[in-house]
């Protein structure tokens, strides 16, 4: 007669446990989680505009982010478009967070991510290359709905010279009103 309490506590903790795995996916991400969300940037007509969005796929194992920016011509320079789709993921389950990025230009980018203390700054590294230059992307949450964005380059052979390519600010698009 023991039998049947005991497969029910069994089964039990097995849901249980079961439960607590999804929590665990849930907060897989926890340190990202301010960057969740559709973004728009953009300031001066001259300075050009742009979004962003962060989400998560493939059942929460990843985050996907797609961004998009147009320039207007200025001077010489023609006016520009540019894509992006950057996946983020961690190295095992509890591993270390990575991304491996692409854009429309053929730039193909692996990140290493970092996570400020305070948890309001995400950088993104990328990998040493004699013969390349390095990338460091940078988001540091000011408010509830507005990140500050800075993109550096280092030139190649002088890999932590960091060099302000472009920054801005974003603000989280307004959800739409049901």
């Amino acid at each position: 007669m023991r039998t049947l309490p005991t497969l029910a506590a069994l089964g039990l903790l097995l849901a249980a446990g079961a439960v607590a795995g999804r929590a665990s996916e849930q907060d897989r991400w926890a340190e990202l989680r301010f960057l969740i969300g559709d973004w728009v940037g953009g300031g001066k007509a001259d300075q050009g505009s742009g979004e962003f969005s962060l989400a998560p796929d493939l059942e929460g194992k990843v985050l996907v982010r797609r961004g998009r920016a147009d320039l207007p011509a200025a001077g010489q320079r023609p006016a520009g478009h540019h894509e992006d789709l950057m996946v983020i993921h961690r190295d095992g389950t509890d591993g270390p967070i990575k991304a491996v990025y692409f854009d429309n230009e053929g730039h193909v980018i692996h990140y290493s991510i970092s996570i400020s203390k305070d948890g309001q700054t995400v950088t993104f590294v990328s990998e040493a290359a004699a013969s390349g230059p390095r990338f460091r992307l940078t988001y540091k949450k000011e408010k509830e709905d507005t990140v500050a964005i800075k993109l550096e380059i280092a030139p190649p052979g002088k890999l932590d010279a960091f060099q302000t390519h472009v920054e801005g600010t974003a603000r989280r698009k307004a959800e739409p009103k049901r």
